[in-house]
């Protein structure tokens, strides 16, 4: 279960950081061009910052776990992903882009299985 754990974790977090990165690096309006119309919605400052929550989210599921200094990390920053892909698939549901809020949703569970398992019986 440890394995399937960090497979699931790296894959999350190799999402998270690109679309972190993605949304830190691009202007809003060229990520509104390339079909992310959410973003029209959100001001620069508010992109910028769900990517740098995003990127955060990544390397707070990696790097705690991977350094064993403040695991309880790895399980909290899980929760904020969760959170966010909450309100990414409300945000979605809102525009009617029902495609991404499947996306949302996977990635939404995903991310509550690891913080479930490394809360409870996985722990570090």
């Amino acid at each position: 279960m440890n394995i399937a754990l960090w497979i699931v974790a790296a894959v999350l977090a190799l999402a998270f950081a690109a679309f972190g990165l993605m949304k830190l690096a691009q202007p809003r309006a060229k990520l509104v061009e390339s079909g992310q119309a959410w973003a029209g919605d959100f001001s620069d400052g508010a992109v910028k910052g769900i990517g740098a929550a995003e990127l955060l989210g990544a390397l707070g599921l990696i790097l705690p776990a991977a350094v064993n200094t403040a695991t309880v990390l790895v399980p909290v920053a899980a929760c904020g992903l969760v959170a966010l892909m909450i309100g990414a698939a409300i945000t979605h549901a809102r525009l009617r882009e029902y495609p991404n809020i499947g996306v949302n949703v996977v990635l939404l569970a995903l991310a509550l299985f690891v913080a479930v398992a490394r809360f409870g019986s996985y722990a570090f």
